[in-house]
């Protein structure tokens, strides 16, 4: 496993931080992906400073969740419901925006952001609910992979 870090540490080289931010990115649309491995391979570069890494991947992670917002504001209407998008529902309705914190959980993340566009909510609040769920998280991620926790 370790030689698999190292090549993905070579391919990090030239242009690390894009490299993160497309994966972050990419990972968080509805397209399957994860953002750990990259995290992981920029953290042990000595030459990124941990704040910019967890900004970079937090960041691209975030403006993916929105893709899937935007997503949702294309959906046709909101009669259109299945079991799934009524759970997700009654949850947005429940919580508000602060469900919107999870929207880095995996299976559920990607739809709460959809959902959060189907049912329009305002975009500015989603953004900051979901850059605070997923900037926690890659800042716990990053302390974790350092040692600091």
């Amino acid at each position: 496993m370790s030689d698999f870090y190292l090549a993905l540490q070579g391919l990090l080289a030239g242009h690390p931080l894009w490299f993160l931010f497309s994966s972050g990115f990419l990972s968080a649309t509805l397209l399957p992906g994860s953002s750990e491995v990259t995290l992981y391979a920029a953290l042990r570069l000595d030459n990124i400073s941990l704040y910019s890494v967890i900004v970079v991947a937090t960041l691209g992670n975030t403006l993916g969740g929105m893709t899937n917002y935007y997503l949702g504001l294309l959906l046709p209407n909101r009669t259109l419901r299945q079991k799934r998008g009524q759970q997700l529902e009654r949850w947005i309705e429940r919580y508000g925006y602060w469900v919107l914190l999870m929207s880095w959980l995996p299976v559920i993340g990607d739809p709460l952001c959809v959902a959060a566009g189907w049912l329009r909510m305002n975009p500015w609040l989603c953004f900051i609910a979901i850059m605070l769920g997923k900037g926690l998280r890659y800042a716990c991620l990053a302390m974790i992979f350092k040692g600091l926790i």
